[in-house]
């Protein structure tokens, strides 16, 4: 695990990202319930994603609520620790979970910062205006360097 910062101390690192189709918050142990059903519904279509086809994530079988809790913990701990960011993608209206965005340092010597999104299979339409959001937000008002994000 990489204990180093990704982003500058001096770096205010963004709450959220609103747009009329969707908006990103930190993603948090109060997202567990609503994070754990979006994801189990859509297994196959998350690992069928640009950025997922070989990641082994989501498992196959599914976690139990408790471990879905102690990642979102892990998540909540990195984003805190400035290590990585993960945002909840909920919609604009209603506020019901469905997706998620992952900023990590890349894995890569060839990418500074490894970025993978996702949404439920009944979003799926919102895959691309997602990847497109996030990839313009990431590399206008972020340090993240050369990203490593799947195109769609």
């Amino acid at each position: 695990m990489n204990n180093r910062a990704l982003v500058p101390d001096d770096f205010a690192v963004p709450p959220d990202l609103v747009t009329p189709q969707f908006r990103l918050e930190p993603l948090g142990p109060r997202h567990n319930a609503a994070d754990h059903a979006a994801w189990t519904s859509s297994i196959e279509h998350i690992r069928a994603t640009p950025g997922f086809q070989d990641r082994g994530w989501p498992p196959s079988a599914g976690m139990t609520l408790e471990a879905n809790l102690a990642d979102l913990r892990r998540h909540a701990n990195d984003f805190a620790q400035r290590r990585g960011f993960t945002y909840t993608v909920l919609e604009t209206v209603g506020g019901e979970v469905i997706g998620c965005v992952y900023i990590y340092p890349s894995r890569s010597d060839d990418h500074d910062t490894d970025v993978a999104s996702w949404v439920r299979a009944d979003r799926a339409e919102l895959d691309a205006p997602l990847y497109e959001a996030v990839a313009a937000w990431l590399s206008t008002d972020w340090p993240l360097g050369r990203l490593n994000y799947h195109p769609r």
